[in-house]
């Protein structure tokens, strides 16, 4: 199986198409493995000409956990409300990093780079403090990290929030209840059960999501530092999504200058199989358009 290396940090990553196609790396969500990122999704991007990177953040999936770090959310929030720093083991920029990893055990210079909720994150954190390593920039169902903006409905929230459950059957009910919420014009229960359960029988690490929980806490706001940003950018949201209030993506958009913003009606928390046209479409759209712009600049 192929890993890339980050320090002590193993990331497990796949491909898809030819190497020598424009690539494209997706970043996943907060608990989320690469395999979310279907496999059908990720073809579309290979049949318009896009070498596809998927891979598993820290702590999920194949990739490496960090179990000698216990995580504790309340002392998190109890430092951030107090102006402590937070006691964790990694925050969002060391993700970024692990990104980079990936880029570079494919010998990749450059990329498109899309994320999704935390991956979103990521993804502005890679455009922060990697310019140099992207092509473009797609970040969707996100938020700055501003407490103002893209916040849960309260309802949300509780659920978000609550045990995940320790077996299999009850890991699967409480996804489906909270995409119920979340995406409420798309919800599939079925395909929530196959994805949650096919997810849970690759790996199920409720302690490294709280891991990765932390870092998004304890990485704070990233507007002020995406005022700066030089990637050509789109931001994506769901005027449905009750887990990130669209008011996150658009104070995203907002930040980084000259950014994109692509509302999509009726898009909750989720890439339901009825929007992937439109995503595919608006972000090989966005990642053609800047590399031509970046290669006409370099002839000019």
């Amino acid at each position: 199986m192929p890993f890339a290396s980050n320090g002590p940090v193993e990331l497990y990553y796949e491909t898809f198409g030819s190497p020598g196609d424009e690539p494209l790396l997706l970043v996943n969500g907060l608990g989320s493995q690469c395999v979310s990122y279907d496999v059908e999704f990720c073809q579309r991007f290979v049949d318009l000409g896009f070498f596809v990177i998927r891979f598993d953040n820290r702590d999920v999936g194949l990739s490496s956990k960090l179990d000698e770090f216990t995580p504790h959310l309340k002392d998190v929030t109890a430092a951030l409300r107090e102006g402590r720093e937070a006691d964790v083991p990694y925050r969002l920029s060391d993700m970024a990093t692990d990104a980079i990893a990936v880029l570079d055990a494919l010998d990749v210079e450059r990329a498109h780079v899309a994320g999704v909720s935390m991956g979103g994150m990521i993804v502005q954190q890679l455009a922060i403090d990697h310019a140099s390593r992207l092509w473009s920039m797609t970040s969707i169902m996100s938020t700055t990290g501003d407490r103002d903006v893209g916040q849960a409905s309260p309802e949300v929230a509780a659920l978000f929030y609550a045990p995940p459950g320790q077996d299999r059957a009850t890991v699967i009910a409480r996804s489906q209840a909270l995409q119920r919420l979340t995406s409420p014009t798309e919800f599939d229960p079925d395909r929530v059960a196959q994805r949650v359960g096919d997810a849970f029988d690759r790996c199920f690490c409720p302690r490294g999501v709280a891991r990765q929980l932390a870092a998004v806490m304890a990485s704070g706001s990233r507007t002020q530092s995406l005022r700066s940003v030089d990637v050509p950018a789109l931001v994506i949201h769901g005027d449905a999504d009750t887990l990130i209030d669209i008011s996150g993506g658009v104070s995203t958009a907002q930040c980084i200058p000259g950014a994109r913003f692509l509302t999509v009606a009726g898009m909750g928390h989720d890439l339901a199989p009825r929007d992937w046209a439109t995503i595919v479409e608006a972000i090989s759209d966005h990642a053609w358009s800047a590399s031509e712009r970046t290669k006409n600049q370099g002839t000019t």
